[in-house]
């Protein structure tokens, strides 16, 4: 019941995410002043990381469901193409917006870095279920949720830094690191964590 319940609030947060942003992709007039210079200067890559970044994160969490794959396997087979084309559409799309980030080094380094680890994470995944490596497609794919749902993490720092009256310039170079690195770590560890209960069950006291 737990993992369903995390799964649910995940799948809403990332359908959430996703309607913003395609509201900000087609209403101009709620862009904030960032996204709106993103807009005038790359309105093109600009609409591609948007688009491409709202399928990957609801198509993404759909990955997760267990009855999907277990009864459906074609469709999670659709869906995954769908996640994985549309990542190297936008994590192109994010790595030339990262070079060209307002806010210096530590932005453009940050948001640099997310957009190569997503898409090595994600093509690392998709190359191992071609080879019918099941396990390490999973555990890769996971690793790549963790960087996509940084779209769910900075707008919950954004907010955060916002309530706290965090100007955004001094926010911004922390959150292009907090967004995505914490993910992964986390990630690591539940995926090392599961490893060690896999190989050595008694002595985590699994199964006990």
């Amino acid at each position: 019941m737990s993992k369903k319940i995390l799964w649910g609030l995940m799948t809403l947060s990332a359908t959430l995410v996703a309607f913003y942003a395609l509201g900000l992709l087609t209403v101009p007039s709620i862009r904030p002043p960032f996204v709106q210079n993103l807009f005038s200067k790359f309105p093109n890559i600009t609409s591609i990381h948007f688009a491409g970044g709202a399928v990957a994160i609801v198509t993404g969490a759909l990955q997760f469901s267990t009855s999907l794959r277990r009864k459906y396997l074609s469709l999670h087979k659709t869906i995954g193409r769908f996640y994985v084309g549309s990542i190297i559409f936008s994590g192109i799309a994010s790595l030339v917006l990262a070079i060209n980030s307002v806010g210096g080094g530590y932005v453009q380094w940050g948001f640099g870095l997310m957009a190569v680890f997503w898409l090595v994470t994600t093509i690392k995944a998709y190359h191992l279920i071609r080879q019918g490596d099941v396990k390490s497609h999973e555990r890769w794919m996971m690793r790549s949720y963790s960087v996509t749902l940084a779209g769910v993490t900075l707008r919950l720092y954004l907010g955060l830094s916002v309530v706290l009256g965090v100007k955004f310039l001094d926010a911004y170079p922390v959150l292009a690191w907090l967004c995505w690195v914490p993910n992964l770590l986390i990630t690591e560890w539940y995926l090392r964590h599961k490893a060690k209960a896999e190989t050595f069950p008694e002595k985590l006291g699994v199964g006990s």
